[in-house]
């Protein structure tokens, strides 16, 4: 797989933002309930897997190419940019969106707070290199 390309790595946060935004942590832990909420609000109630598709890949085979205008939808099996970007970085996009994309706001619109972190912690869990053990309590 390729790695995540500059622009994809470039923060989407204002940069007068982003040092506070980067404190933001979840309050969540991985736990196999939460990520199990996660993956129904991601797959449900949110939609993501409208435009990442169910397996987090962006097209992942879901959308027709040339339907979205702007960037692709995120890859969030690239460990790259799964690095890159910080918990809070990625809890801003839902409350911001991410301009330049299709990425609307989705809090709190279609998600809550709470929902939106059982939703990151489900993104994360893409990136997670199967290799290694996985967090007690999760799938």
């Amino acid at each position: 797989m390729l790695g995540a390309d500059q622009v994809v790595l470039k923060p989407r946060v204002p940069a007068d933002q982003i040092e506070q935004v980067k404190t933001w942590k979840t309050p969540l832990q991985p736990t196999r309930e939460t990520l199990e909420k996660g993956k129904q609000l991601f797959q449900g109630k949110a939609f993501c897997a409208t435009c990442h598709g169910r397996d987090g890949k962006g097209l992942g085979g879901d959308i027709e190419p040339g339907t979205l205008k702007g960037p692709l939808p995120r890859d969030f099996t690239d460990q790259e940019w799964q690095a890159a970007r910080t918990d809070g970085e990625l809890l801003w996009i839902l409350k911001n969106g991410s301009k330049g994309t299709a990425m609307a706001p989705f809090i709190p619109l279609i998600l809550t707070e709470d929902e939106a972190w059982q939703v990151l912690l489900y993104v994360r869990s893409f990136g997670q290199n199967r290799d290694k053990p996985q967090v007690e309590g999760q799938p």
